[in-house]
């Protein structure tokens, strides 16, 4: 069994303010079940804690039916939460979540890319905008802006864009693990090695976390495009591509470490379950 919890930070900031409360507990759950996925784990059951100073039903309700619609969408089962009011711990209107995912795996078939080696291809899965980090620059950045924040940003209302819900990886990544398993100790390894959830930290600080030491992952700038997104972030946040690439996902929200021989398949497998997947580089040393 292995377990991963989490929060979602200070997008709840811009649900607060822009009351729209109906996708914070998607990124509740993908945050957790993402990270179970990284270890090669099928995601169980997941648990919430809601938190507020005096209960709103409607925006509860709201929360609630995200978590279940994430857990849905993850093959999780919602099997219970707690929902604590604290009078003068909140103000009026807002609330904390947090939550917990526990999932199962054969231990002989846990990810812990002990097996990457020089050579092996780094894809990239493509994320659903800034999913749950970095939203203390977000917020300075729509605070930055006044009221000259542009309509639409990738064909999608301005807040729709920013509040979209952490992608859920679970349902594509395993059946993919399935298809590609890791097989195969030392020289002679093959299938999928590691998996890496880009989340705080952003590329350069989440695939190392992965890597054996005295590897590293060189990316390829520009094998993935930049969306509207992020072009508009960071040109009003002013930051250069290395604080962008640790702040943010930046349009890549999974990185998959697989064999050279296998790429071009894996590529393909996850192009036939819905995913957008790009090859953004490689594992030297």
């Amino acid at each position: 069994l292995v377990s991963g919890t989490d929060g979602v930070g200070t997008k709840l900031k811009l649900a607060f303010e822009w009351n729209m409360h109906d996708t914070v507990g998607i990124d509740l759950v993908a945050m957790s079940v993402n990270d179970v996925l990284v270890q090669g784990a099928e995601p169980l059951f997941f648990l919430d804690y809601f938190a507020c100073g005096k209960l709103d039903v409607d925006t509860a309700a709201a929360v609630v039916g995200g978590i279940a619609k994430g857990c849905e969408l993850s093959g999780c089962a919602l099997i219970g939460g707690e929902t604590a009011e604290m009078p003068g711990m909140y103000p009026a209107g807002e609330y904390d979540l947090a939550g917990f995912a526990v999932g199962a795996v054969e231990k002989s078939k846990i990810l812990t890319g002990a097996d990457v080696k020089p050579g092996d291809v780094v894809l990239g899965l493509a994320s659903h905008g800034v999913h749950s980090n970095g939203f203390s620059l977000v917020r300075k950045c729509i605070e930055r802006a006044g009221a000259s924040f542009p309509i639409l940003l990738d064909e999608k209302p301005f807040r729709q864009a920013l509040m979209e819900p952490t992608r859920l990886y679970v349902k594509t990544v395993l059946a993919a693990l399935a298809a590609h398993p890791h097989q195969g100790h030392g020289a002679s390894t093959s299938g999928i090695k590691a998996l890496a959830h880009i989340t705080g930290g952003g590329l350069l600080e989440n695939i190392p976390r992965v890597l054996p030491k005295g590897l590293a992952a060189h990316l390829r700038k520009g094998s993935w495009p930049q969306t509207e997104l992020f072009a508009w972030l960071q040109a009003t946040a002013g930051i250069d591509d290395i604080e962008m690439n640790r702040t943010f996902n930046n349009g890549i929200g999974m990185v998959v470490v697989i064999a050279a021989s296998e790429a071009e398949a894996c590529i393909q497998t996850l192009r036939d379950l819905g995913e957008t997947v790009y090859e953004i580089g490689i594992i030297a040393p």
